[in-house]
Protein backbone atom coordinates (compact mmCIF):
# COMPACT_ATOMS: atom_id res chain seq x y z
CA UNK A 1 0.00 0.00 0.00
CA UNK A 2 1.18 3.58 -1.06
CA UNK A 3 2.44 5.23 2.02
CA UNK A 4 0.09 8.10 3.45
CA UNK A 5 2.46 11.32 3.18
CA UNK A 6 1.34 13.21 0.40
CA UNK A 7 4.03 13.35 -3.13
CA UNK A 8 5.70 17.16 -3.78
CA UNK A 9 4.19 18.10 -6.42
CA UNK A 10 5.90 20.85 -8.99
CA UNK A 11 5.41 22.37 -12.23
CA UNK A 12 7.74 21.16 -15.35
CA UNK A 13 7.81 24.92 -16.68
CA UNK A 14 4.83 26.75 -15.99
CA UNK A 15 4.74 29.80 -13.29
CA UNK A 16 1.47 27.75 -11.90
CA UNK A 17 0.43 26.56 -8.32
CA UNK A 18 1.14 22.96 -9.05
CA UNK A 19 -1.73 21.95 -6.24
CA UNK A 20 -4.11 24.44 -8.65
CA UNK A 21 -2.91 22.56 -11.48
CA UNK A 22 -3.21 19.02 -10.18
CA UNK A 23 -7.13 20.12 -9.12
CA UNK A 24 -8.10 21.55 -12.52
CA UNK A 25 -6.35 19.52 -15.11
CA UNK A 26 -6.16 16.20 -13.39
CA UNK A 27 -9.57 16.03 -11.11
CA UNK A 28 -7.56 15.52 -7.67
CA UNK A 29 -8.00 17.89 -4.95
CA UNK A 30 -4.82 16.66 -3.33
CA UNK A 31 -1.64 15.10 -3.75
CA UNK A 32 -2.56 12.48 -1.43
CA UNK A 33 -5.63 11.37 -3.37
CA UNK A 34 -3.52 11.35 -7.07
CA UNK A 35 -0.54 8.84 -5.10
CA UNK A 36 -3.31 6.57 -4.15
CA UNK A 37 -4.93 6.57 -7.66
CA UNK A 38 -1.67 5.73 -9.07
CA UNK A 39 -0.70 2.84 -6.71
CA UNK A 40 -4.07 1.76 -7.57
CA UNK A 41 -3.91 1.91 -11.54
CA UNK A 42 -0.25 0.84 -11.51
CA UNK A 43 -1.40 -2.54 -9.42
CA UNK A 44 -4.66 -3.06 -11.57
CA UNK A 45 -2.96 -3.02 -14.98
CA UNK A 46 0.39 -3.38 -14.36
CA UNK A 47 0.47 -5.90 -11.16
CA UNK A 48 3.26 -3.89 -9.12
CA UNK A 49 2.84 -2.98 -4.91
CA UNK A 50 3.60 0.70 -4.70
CA UNK A 51 4.96 1.43 -1.34
CA UNK A 52 5.36 5.07 -1.77
CA UNK A 53 4.78 7.69 -4.64
CA UNK A 54 7.21 11.04 -4.51
CA UNK A 55 6.48 13.18 -6.69
CA UNK A 56 4.65 14.22 -8.92
CA UNK A 57 5.77 16.64 -11.98
CA UNK A 58 2.63 18.30 -14.56
CA UNK A 59 3.31 19.93 -17.85
CA UNK A 60 0.16 20.65 -19.93
CA UNK A 61 -2.23 17.82 -20.20
CA UNK A 62 0.63 15.32 -18.45
CA UNK A 63 1.61 14.71 -15.28
CA UNK A 64 4.87 12.22 -14.52
CA UNK A 65 5.20 10.04 -10.87
CA UNK A 66 8.09 9.02 -9.33
CA UNK A 67 7.17 5.75 -7.90
CA UNK A 68 8.55 3.33 -5.14
CA UNK A 69 8.15 -0.37 -5.39
CA UNK A 70 9.78 -3.30 -3.97
CA UNK A 71 11.63 -4.05 -7.20
CA UNK A 72 13.03 -0.43 -7.75
CA UNK A 73 12.08 2.94 -8.69
CA UNK A 74 9.33 3.22 -11.20
CA UNK A 75 7.93 6.07 -13.72
CA UNK A 76 4.26 6.38 -14.48
CA UNK A 77 3.47 9.17 -17.19
CA UNK A 78 -0.09 9.61 -18.08
CA UNK A 79 -1.94 12.56 -20.63
CA UNK A 80 -5.51 13.58 -20.21
CA UNK A 81 -5.44 15.00 -23.33
CA UNK A 82 -7.54 12.32 -26.00
CA UNK A 83 -6.01 13.60 -29.08
CA UNK A 84 -3.05 12.51 -28.13
CA UNK A 85 -3.32 8.92 -26.96
CA UNK A 86 -2.98 7.70 -30.34
CA UNK A 87 0.70 9.21 -30.64
CA UNK A 88 1.55 8.21 -27.16
CA UNK A 89 0.61 4.33 -28.01
CA UNK A 90 2.64 4.63 -31.39
CA UNK A 91 6.01 6.00 -29.73
CA UNK A 92 5.48 3.58 -26.80
CA UNK A 93 5.88 0.91 -29.41
CA UNK A 94 8.33 2.85 -31.36
CA UNK A 95 10.13 3.32 -27.71
CA UNK A 96 10.14 -0.41 -27.22
CA UNK A 97 11.46 -1.35 -30.82
CA UNK A 98 14.55 0.92 -30.29
CA UNK A 99 15.19 -0.43 -27.31
CA UNK A 100 15.48 -3.68 -28.46
CA UNK A 101 17.16 -2.65 -31.22
CA UNK A 102 20.20 -1.71 -28.39
CA UNK A 103 19.28 2.33 -28.44
CA UNK A 104 19.44 4.10 -24.89
CA UNK A 105 16.30 4.51 -24.21
CA UNK A 106 13.68 4.06 -21.16
CA UNK A 107 11.69 1.26 -22.53
CA UNK A 108 7.97 1.33 -21.51
CA UNK A 109 6.89 -1.89 -19.26
CA UNK A 110 4.34 -3.71 -20.72
CA UNK A 111 0.98 -4.42 -18.51
CA UNK A 112 -0.99 -7.02 -17.44
CA UNK A 113 -2.44 -7.51 -20.92
CA UNK A 114 1.09 -6.78 -22.63
CA UNK A 115 -0.41 -3.08 -24.03
CA UNK A 116 2.43 -0.68 -23.49
CA UNK A 117 0.23 2.46 -23.34
CA UNK A 118 -2.97 1.50 -21.19
CA UNK A 119 -5.96 4.18 -21.36
CA UNK A 120 -7.70 3.91 -18.23
CA UNK A 121 -10.15 6.46 -16.29
CA UNK A 122 -9.97 8.96 -19.48
CA UNK A 123 -6.90 8.83 -19.18
CA UNK A 124 -3.71 7.05 -21.17
CA UNK A 125 -0.63 5.79 -19.06
CA UNK A 126 2.78 4.43 -19.75
CA UNK A 127 5.12 2.88 -17.03
CA UNK A 128 9.38 2.84 -17.09
CA UNK A 129 11.79 2.18 -14.95
CA UNK A 130 13.89 4.72 -13.51
CA UNK A 131 17.13 5.20 -15.21
CA UNK A 132 20.24 6.46 -13.06
CA UNK A 133 21.54 9.29 -14.50
CA UNK A 134 22.16 13.30 -14.87
CA UNK A 135 20.64 15.60 -17.64
CA UNK A 136 23.60 16.03 -19.86
CA UNK A 137 26.00 18.63 -19.11
CA UNK A 138 26.77 20.80 -21.84
CA UNK A 139 30.50 21.36 -19.83
CA UNK A 140 31.51 18.21 -20.31
CA UNK A 141 32.53 17.96 -23.92
CA UNK A 142 32.61 14.17 -23.46
CA UNK A 143 29.47 14.07 -22.49
CA UNK A 144 28.51 16.44 -25.57
CA UNK A 145 30.36 14.03 -28.29
CA UNK A 146 28.86 11.10 -26.91
CA UNK A 147 25.35 12.65 -27.05
CA UNK A 148 26.41 13.69 -30.93
CA UNK A 149 27.04 9.49 -31.86
CA UNK A 150 24.31 8.63 -30.36
CA UNK A 151 22.13 11.04 -32.16
CA UNK A 152 23.44 9.81 -35.24
CA UNK A 153 22.93 6.36 -34.59
CA UNK A 154 19.27 6.75 -32.86
CA UNK A 155 18.55 8.42 -36.53
CA UNK A 156 19.94 5.41 -38.28
CA UNK A 157 17.39 3.35 -36.35
CA UNK A 158 14.59 5.59 -37.05
CA UNK A 159 15.29 5.32 -40.74
CA UNK A 160 14.59 1.53 -40.64
CA UNK A 161 11.77 1.37 -38.47
CA UNK A 162 8.99 -0.57 -40.40
CA UNK A 163 5.94 1.19 -38.74
CA UNK A 164 7.26 4.87 -39.04
CA UNK A 165 3.74 5.47 -41.32
CA UNK A 166 1.89 4.40 -37.88
CA UNK A 167 2.62 7.81 -35.74
CA UNK A 168 0.45 10.08 -36.40
CA UNK A 169 1.65 13.05 -38.17
CA UNK A 170 2.25 16.41 -36.65
CA UNK A 171 2.15 19.69 -38.40
CA UNK A 172 5.26 19.81 -40.35
CA UNK A 173 6.30 21.58 -43.62
CA UNK A 174 6.95 19.30 -46.33
CA UNK A 175 8.39 21.85 -48.83
CA UNK A 176 11.64 21.90 -50.21
CA UNK A 177 14.12 23.23 -47.60
CA UNK A 178 15.36 26.68 -48.96
CA UNK A 179 11.29 27.45 -49.56
CA UNK A 180 11.04 26.57 -45.78
CA UNK A 181 13.51 28.62 -44.81
CA UNK A 182 12.42 31.41 -47.14
CA UNK A 183 8.89 31.24 -45.73
CA UNK A 184 10.57 31.91 -42.82
CA UNK A 185 12.15 34.77 -43.64
CA UNK A 186 9.13 36.16 -45.36
CA UNK A 187 6.91 36.16 -42.22
CA UNK A 188 7.19 37.92 -38.53
CA UNK A 189 11.12 38.30 -38.63
CA UNK A 190 11.51 42.35 -38.54
CA UNK A 191 12.84 42.25 -34.92
CA UNK A 192 16.11 40.34 -36.84
CA UNK A 193 18.95 42.37 -38.37
CA UNK A 194 18.66 43.06 -41.82
CA UNK A 195 22.39 41.81 -42.69
CA UNK A 196 21.19 38.12 -40.90
CA UNK A 197 18.29 38.17 -42.68
CA UNK A 198 20.25 39.02 -46.19
CA UNK A 199 23.24 36.66 -45.36
CA UNK A 200 20.49 33.62 -44.88
CA UNK A 201 18.80 34.57 -47.73
CA UNK A 202 21.81 34.83 -49.75
CA UNK A 203 23.41 30.96 -48.68
CA UNK A 204 19.81 29.50 -49.33
CA UNK A 205 20.06 30.78 -53.10
CA UNK A 206 23.47 29.70 -53.57
CA UNK A 207 22.88 26.39 -51.21
CA UNK A 208 23.24 22.51 -53.15
CA UNK A 209 20.02 21.34 -54.43
CA UNK A 210 17.78 19.55 -52.03
CA UNK A 211 18.04 16.05 -52.37
CA UNK A 212 17.91 14.98 -48.44
CA UNK A 213 15.45 12.55 -47.85
CA UNK A 214 12.75 12.84 -44.89
CA UNK A 215 12.71 10.29 -42.47
CA UNK A 216 11.53 9.59 -38.98
CA UNK A 217 13.23 11.97 -36.57
CA UNK A 218 13.31 12.63 -32.89
CA UNK A 219 12.68 16.13 -33.19
CA UNK A 220 13.21 17.04 -29.34
CA UNK A 221 16.99 16.24 -28.65
CA UNK A 222 18.16 18.30 -26.15
CA UNK A 223 19.71 17.80 -22.74
CA UNK A 224 16.25 18.21 -21.47
CA UNK A 225 15.90 14.84 -22.49
CA UNK A 226 19.15 13.38 -22.89
CA UNK A 227 20.42 11.30 -19.04
CA UNK A 228 24.03 10.60 -18.92
CA UNK A 229 26.36 8.40 -16.37
CA UNK A 230 29.83 8.07 -16.82
CA UNK A 231 30.65 10.29 -19.61
CA UNK A 232 27.79 7.98 -21.89
CA UNK A 233 24.34 8.61 -23.10
CA UNK A 234 22.17 6.41 -20.59
CA UNK A 235 19.18 7.00 -22.17
CA UNK A 236 16.88 9.46 -24.56
CA UNK A 237 13.81 10.58 -23.51
CA UNK A 238 10.61 11.58 -24.68
CA UNK A 239 9.59 11.02 -27.78
CA UNK A 240 6.28 12.76 -27.94
CA UNK A 241 7.32 15.60 -30.40
CA UNK A 242 8.33 12.34 -33.43
CA UNK A 243 7.98 13.33 -36.68
CA UNK A 244 8.96 12.80 -40.15
CA UNK A 245 11.72 15.70 -41.11
CA UNK A 246 15.03 15.83 -43.03
CA UNK A 247 17.75 14.56 -40.39
CA UNK A 248 20.15 17.65 -41.04
CA UNK A 249 17.30 19.91 -39.89
CA UNK A 250 17.39 17.98 -36.71
CA UNK A 251 20.61 17.97 -36.09
CA UNK A 252 21.01 21.80 -36.69
CA UNK A 253 17.92 21.71 -34.45
CA UNK A 254 20.04 19.66 -31.97
CA UNK A 255 22.98 21.80 -31.53
CA UNK A 256 21.18 24.83 -30.96
CA UNK A 257 19.02 23.67 -28.29
CA UNK A 258 21.20 21.11 -27.06
CA UNK A 259 21.71 23.28 -23.25
CA UNK A 260 18.08 23.94 -23.24
CA UNK A 261 15.96 22.26 -20.04
CA UNK A 262 13.09 23.18 -18.50
CA UNK A 263 13.72 26.42 -16.92
CA UNK A 264 16.54 27.31 -18.55
CA UNK A 265 16.60 28.30 -22.21
CA UNK A 266 19.96 29.33 -23.72
CA UNK A 267 22.25 29.17 -26.11
CA UNK A 268 25.22 26.74 -25.97
CA UNK A 269 28.73 28.31 -27.14
CA UNK A 270 29.98 27.71 -30.45
CA UNK A 271 33.05 24.86 -29.08
CA UNK A 272 30.05 23.16 -27.41
CA UNK A 273 28.59 23.18 -31.22
CA UNK A 274 31.41 21.78 -32.37
CA UNK A 275 31.61 18.92 -30.35
CA UNK A 276 28.65 17.76 -30.55
CA UNK A 277 28.71 17.79 -34.50
CA UNK A 278 31.83 16.12 -34.31
CA UNK A 279 30.39 13.00 -32.27
CA UNK A 280 27.62 12.89 -34.67
CA UNK A 281 30.22 12.88 -37.51
CA UNK A 282 31.66 10.27 -35.85
CA UNK A 283 29.66 7.97 -36.34
CA UNK A 284 27.80 9.16 -39.84
CA UNK A 285 30.39 12.07 -41.65
CA UNK A 286 28.73 14.49 -44.47
CA UNK A 287 28.67 14.70 -47.61
CA UNK A 288 29.71 18.02 -48.91
CA UNK A 289 26.32 19.00 -49.78
CA UNK A 290 24.82 18.12 -46.35
CA UNK A 291 28.10 20.16 -44.89
CA UNK A 292 26.78 22.94 -46.86
CA UNK A 293 23.11 22.67 -46.26
CA UNK A 294 23.85 21.98 -42.47
CA UNK A 295 25.85 25.45 -42.15
CA UNK A 296 22.50 27.12 -43.31
CA UNK A 297 20.36 25.22 -41.24
CA UNK A 298 22.89 26.22 -38.31
CA UNK A 299 22.19 29.42 -38.68
CA UNK A 300 18.33 29.40 -39.42
CA UNK A 301 17.65 27.40 -36.12
CA UNK A 302 20.06 30.49 -34.12
CA UNK A 303 18.14 32.66 -35.73
CA UNK A 304 14.74 31.27 -35.24
CA UNK A 305 15.33 31.71 -31.33
CA UNK A 306 15.94 35.42 -31.00
CA UNK A 307 12.88 36.71 -29.08
CA UNK A 308 11.37 40.28 -30.22
CA UNK A 309 12.73 42.63 -27.16
CA UNK A 310 14.53 41.66 -24.54
CA UNK A 311 17.36 38.54 -24.69
CA UNK A 312 18.73 37.99 -21.32
CA UNK A 313 20.03 34.20 -22.71
CA UNK A 314 21.89 35.55 -25.66
CA UNK A 315 20.41 34.01 -28.44
CA UNK A 316 21.02 37.08 -30.76
CA UNK A 317 24.64 37.44 -30.23
CA UNK A 318 25.01 33.46 -30.49
CA UNK A 319 23.07 33.96 -33.65
CA UNK A 320 24.51 36.14 -35.28
CA UNK A 321 28.59 34.99 -34.11
CA UNK A 322 27.83 32.51 -37.06
CA UNK A 323 27.65 35.15 -39.30
CA UNK A 324 31.18 35.88 -38.78
CA UNK A 325 32.49 32.33 -39.49
CA UNK A 326 34.75 31.35 -42.14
Amino acid sequence: MVESHSPVLEMLWEAQDPHHALDRRFGFSEGQAAGRWVAGTLDEHWGFRIDSCERIVMSGGNALAWVGTPSGRLLAKWSVVPERFPRLAETARLTSWLYGRGLPVSAPVPGRDGRLQVEVDGVSMGVQREIVGDLLDTADLNQVRAAGAVLAQLQDALAAYPDADQIPALAVPSKPLAARVADWLDSRVDHLPVAARDTLRGLVAIAPPDRLPRQLVHFDFRSANILCAGGEVAAILDFEEARHDHRLVELARAAVLLGTRYHSWGPVSAEVRAAFLAGYESVRPLTPAEAGWLDILLLWQGLAMVPPGDDPTGWGPSALSQLTRP
